[in-house]
């Protein structure tokens, strides 16, 4: 659990000392100063830091206040590190009040540095095993986990009481939610939780394939049934004989198809291509689909004693956008995990990169979540994930919630070269500005458009149009999106 560097801030506005305690900690030691008490460079400096040493030394009345504020500021941070304090050895009641405050140990001055690097590394190795004991309570004892599904929001906490209840009644089950949102993984739970969790759990895809191939697949075939088949093959569904069949894009099955599983599901057996043998099979089908089989039913793209046959039980996975409270508890589970695949230090997020993945739309749901992870640990160096290492679309939403000063609607989208930057903020606001406006102008501001152009939520969206203050066009209509009509005016 010890870390080959371990990354401390000293926070005080003695930089003197801060410089020298850096140079006698030595190697296996990254130091910073900061001698400012502002949220949002705090919670910058909390997120890189391993541990925290607060300086109280020679305290009047009014420092001392400041200083245990500070301390408040810090344990209201979520998951902060541990804060050690630097105090004088007499001012004993002072060490008391930090330490009733949540200080997790104190220093007396002048500090002695072969005892510092010791209560240094102390602090930080309790508190990485108390965080990561809550995790583990959290996700086994907590009701966040159904077999490989992660989810704490009330949506996904219904979803795995319901699974729980059909899991052991043997019926057919049909996964409705977008691609990407776990039904596989949904459809595992189910099986393991089951009468037939011993047995075989068999899954195949019926997308984009030839309607041969499927039947070929699900069916098997007889030596000789057509050219190339030297040997007998078995299909998908004799394998799952005696446990789970999971038939993923279930409404990309051919209509002709449709009608020889129907039969497997009401006699229980089928034939082999080339063969006039019946098998008799006992399997429980999970099916799964992002698509709406009840329009397909009635545009007669699928058979409706199918979808019945089908959908006894069903089950709808919800899209990431919809329960965003998951998006933390995934990406850190993502984080830990990738970062043991691939053997590197990344062990949290960096305040604006959790920020930006709660804000992102997630088109690609839980699955592109995950690729934004371990792409984000494998190009990471140290122990933090920053917004650099994050797609690029996803790097414009980063700072969302911080104030921006005020800025004339008709100001210019672009800077001219010639005029000189002002501050890294007027920068990024003039960039934003840019970007949404264009993005407006392209889809004639509809803002359901834009948002799914940009990859952002709508909502999002737009807080941006009224933090900028982008207006309407002259001759355009910001209003006439009718999928805008029912979000309301954005506080």
């Amino acid at each position: 659990m010890d870390k080959e560097l371990l990354q401390v801030s000293f926070l005080s506005h003695d930089s003197g000392l801060g410089e020298a305690v850096a140079r006698a900690l030595g190697d296996g030691f990254a130091l910073r100063t900061n001698g400012s008490s502002r949220v949002d460079q705090l919670q910058e400096l909390l997120a890189w830091s391993d541990v925290v040493l607060l300086d109280l030394r020679h305290s009047n009345e009014q420092t001392e206040e400041i200083g245990l504020r500070l301390l408040d500021d810090i344990n209201a941070q979520p998951a902060h590190p541990p804060v050690l304090v630097l105090c004088d050895a007499e001012d004993r009641s002072l060490l008391l009040r930090t330490i009733e405050k949540g200080a997790t140990d104190s220093v007396a001055n002048p500090p002695n540095i072969m005892e510092l690097r010791l209560l240094f590394r102390r602090a930080y190795r309790i508190t990485a095993a108390e965080r990561e004991l809550r995790h583990l309570r959290a996700l086994e004892n907590g009701g966040r986990r159904l077999h490989g599904l992660l989810g704490s929001s009330p949506a996904m906490q219904e979803l795995f009481a319901l699974a729980e209840r059909i899991a052991p009644c043997d019926v057919n089950v049909l996964i409705t939610g977008e691609t990407g949102t776990g039904k596989e993984l949904l459809a595992r739970a189910i099986h393991h939780k089951g009468m037939r969790g011993t047995g075989p759990m068999v899954a195949f895809s019926c997308a984009n394939l030839p309607e041969t191939l499927v039947e070929d697949e699900l069916f098997g075939h007889e030596k000789g049934a057509f050219t190339g088949a030297f040997t007998s093959r078995q299909g998908r569904v004799e394998a799952a004989n005696h446990g789970t069949l999971f038939l993923d894009e279930i409404g990309d099955l051919g209509l002709g198809l449709q009608a020889k599983f129907l039969r497997v599901l009401q006699e229980r057996s089928f034939e082999r291509l080339g063969s006039n043998k019946t098998i008799n099979v006992d399997v429980r089908v999970i099916s799964a689909t992002n698509r709406n089989l009840l329009e397909m039913v009635k545009e007669g793209k699928f058979r409706e004693d199918l979808y019945y046959r089908l959908n006894v039980v069903e089950l709808h996975l919800p899209a990431l956008r919809e329960r965003r409270d998951d998006i933390s508890l995934l990406a850190h589970h993502f984080l830990q995990r990738s970062a043991e695949t691939f053997h590197k230090k990344a062990r949290r997020f960096a305040a604006p990169v959790l920020q930006a993945l709660e804000n992102y739309a997630w088109p690609g749901n839980v699955r592109e979540l995950e690729n934004v992870v371990q792409r984000a640990v494998v190009l990471s160096e140290g122990t933090t994930i920053e917004v650099a290492q994050l797609p690029v679309a996803m790097r414009a939403i980063t700072h969302v919630e911080e104030p921006v000063a005020a800025q004339s609607s008709d100001a210019p989208a672009e800077r001219d070269p010639e005029t000189p930057i002002t501050s890294y903020e007027d920068e990024i606001r003039r960039f934003k500005r840019s970007l949404i406006v264009r993005t407006l102008r392209q889809y004639g501001w509809r803002k359901a458009e834009s948002a799914r152009a940009l990859g952002v939520a709508r909502g999002y969206l737009h807080r941006l149009i009224h933090q900028l203050e982008i207006q309407e066009e002259e001759g355009d209509s910001v209003e006439k999106d009718s999928d805008d009509s029912a979000i309301g005016p954005v506080m």
